[in-house]
């Protein structure tokens, strides 16, 4: 007995040591994760845009991934399979300094798709082991591949989180397809509910780390999240992230309030005092590609396929018809971009923007106006002084393009009679598609 008992305790020795080390290991890929360290602003990430499937469906997403224009969690210009995100591997690596992560983020769920998230790690790991691997999931699933996600060295895995209350979350998910069966209400939130914090608990006792994704949907969750976060934390969760939520047209929360920047630190900075927030989510795309706040997968579109992915552009007329075009002789747009080339900057973290002239069927580059950014670290200035200065300077613009815009600033562009127009694009196929949006809304 006295033996064994020896025994146990050098394997209990070795097994702390092992453990250590790969705290360690998780430590120091989390110093250059972009999602989960602030500090790691100057690192890479690429999405792989593997997953295909979806096992529920949310009230605020619909199954159309195929969205150039748009920059939200669940879109993507093209799906790969695990040998094309090999090569779009290779091609992101040789053009993008220091690219630290390889993530599966949709459009659909890593682990609905898990054949080919499992192959596509892999394949890219066996060209590059040093970097960190990590999935996104909605947690049905977490059961199921918990212990082949530890094996598979996934060190970092979000799990998007929006209930604990089986009742809010019936109003959050419409169906749960689990093991064969259709869930819905209540039955379903619960099967998912237990399948997401039972997975969250295995990861974090097994040395991944976790951060949990909710979105802040008003009028159904938003005083409930403070719960959610005490529970995750509860279960070993490393952070949270609370998001927007993003209304999408054809889905039941299409005409959901909108948050703004000021209601979401709000809640973020009251839920910090139980657990680690996120303030620096930029939601982005399922082909992301760069540095969080300069996304570069706009870049590496027109060079895929052989993977040559499709560009949308050629579908936008060249020439400009109808009234409403020529109703101007000249018309100025306004671009948040970081680069002067694609439109790819948050309306808050713009510190100039490119100003464009439209006249007739052509589009040219008049000039750059700096302005002070709206949107600083974790707060945006809702200061008159501040909205009205980036109001003064593109007066004469019809509409400012951007990725995204809160509801404060949009409100007050369009009472000075500025458009404002979410967008993600090169900047000249950018502006056609405002043209575009803003003839639509004009004829009905």
């Amino acid at each position: 007995m006295a033996l064994n008992t020896k025994i146990k305790s050098r394997d209990e020795i070795i097994k702390a040591k092992v453990d250590a080390l790969k705290a360690k290991e998780i430590e120091n890929k989390t110093k250059t994760h972009p999602c989960y360290s602030k500090f790691a602003h100057n690192y890479a990430r690429m999405h792989i845009p593997i997953a295909s499937k979806c096992n529920i469906s949310c009230n605020y997403c619909n199954r159309k991934y195929d969205c150039l224009h748009e920059t939200r969690p669940g879109v993507t210009s093209k799906l790969l399979s695990p040998y094309e995100a090999l090569e779009r591997f290779r091609m992101v690596r040789n053009k993008v300094d220091n690219l630290s992560v390889v993530g599966v983020a949709g459009p659909g769920d890593a682990l609905a798709s898990f054949e080919e998230t499992r192959e596509s790690i892999e394949l890219i790991k066996a060209e590059d082991s040093e970097l960190t691997f990590c999935l996104s999931t909605n947690g049905l699933s977490l059961p199921s591949y918990q212990e082949e996600i530890v094996k598979l060295g996934v060190s970092h895995v979000t799990i998007t989180i929006n209930a604990v209350d089986p009742e809010i979350g019936a109003e959050i998910y419409e169906k749960v397809n689990y093991q064969g069966q259709k869930l819905t209400g209540i039955e379903g939130a619960k099967v998912l509910l237990k399948n997401q914090l039972s997975g969250l608990k295995y990861l974090a006792q097994n040395g991944v780390l976790c951060k949990v994704n909710i979105v802040l949907i008003k009028g159904i969750n938003n005083y409930h999240i403070e719960e959610v976060v005490k529970t995750v934390k509860e279960a070993g969760a490393f952070m949270t992230n609370i998001m927007p939520l993003i209304p999408v047209e054809n889905t039941p929360f299409e005409n959901n309030p909108l948050t703004s920047k000021v209601e979401l630190d709000y809640l973020r900075n009251k839920c910090e005092d139980n657990l680690k927030q996120m303030y620096h989510c930029q939601q982005c795309r399922s082909d992301a590609v760069g540095c969080l706040k300069k996304d570069r997968s706009l870049e590496f579109k027109e060079k895929e396929d052989g993977l040559q992915t499709e560009t949308k552009e050629s579908q936008i007329p060249k020439t400009l018809e109808g009234n409403y075009y020529l109703k101007k002789e000249e018309r100025l747009f306004a671009a948040a971009s970081q680069d002067g080339e694609i439109v790819n900057l948050h309306f808050g973290h713009a510190e100039e923007f490119y100003i464009y002239k439209v006249k007739g069927s052509s589009i040219e580059f008049v000039e750059k106006r700096n302005v002070k950014q709206y949107c600083i670290d974790k707060e945006c200035d809702d200061k008159e002084d501040r909205i009205g200065n980036i109001i003064n300077t593109i007066s004469d613009c019809e509409a400012v393009l951007s990725v995204r815009i809160g509801t404060v600033p949009k409100r007050k562009l369009l009472r000075n009679n500025i458009k404002a127009i979410m967008v993600y694009d090169k900047i000249e196929a950018a502006i056609r598609f405002a043209l575009g949006e803003m003839y639509s809304a004009n004829t009905g």
